[in-house]
């Protein structure tokens, strides 16, 4: 038994010598989801409380960061979220998939599967009210029908 705790222990310790790459990606404003679609800045700051922890190039990684496994799941989370969905390079998306991805994301917002559980428990600034629940799937529906219209595009099914 001691050796089995004394193994883990030193495991733990070797861990630590591989940390997670905590560098974002440079900022693109001019592909910015809020900047591109013209945000009302009540509107962004919800979102970018909500969203951009996980769906963005401006991670800001917390303390707990530097604790493995901690980090290495945290990185994995926030590259799955980038690769799912990036507000910070939205512009390169084409029409039909930005409605696309507008669509998923209010569905997910009004099931109350995002923001995540486990990233509310470490941010609960990300928490949303019903209020900003709401004024979410406003936005998003609003930009989505707005993306549908001006380039021609049917209603998602």
């Amino acid at each position: 038994m001691k050796v089995l705790v004394a193994i883990l222990f030193f495991g733990m310790i070797l861990i630590q010598f591989f940390p997670i790459n905590k560098e974002n990606p440079k900022p693109t404003p001019e592909m910015d989801f809020l900047n591109i679609k013209s945000t009302p800045s009540k509107t962004a700051n919800i979102i970018r409380e909500s969203c951009y922890g996980c769906h963005s190039n401006e991670t800001n990684y917390p303390w707990y960061s530097n604790v493995q496994p901690i980090g290495w799941f945290l990185k994995d989370h926030i590259d799955e979220g980038r690769m799912k969905l990036n507000f910070s390079t939205f512009a390169t998306y084409e029409p039909k998939r930005q409605a696309h991805k507008l669509a998923e994301s209010r569905e997910m917002v009004e099931k109350r599967e995002m923001p995540l559980n486990s990233f509310v428990l470490g941010h609960p600034e990300a928490e949303l009210t019903d209020a900003e629940r709401a004024e979410i799937i406003r936005y998003f529906k609003f930009i989505e029908d707005d993306t549908r219209l001006l380039n021609d595009l049917p209603p998602e099914k």
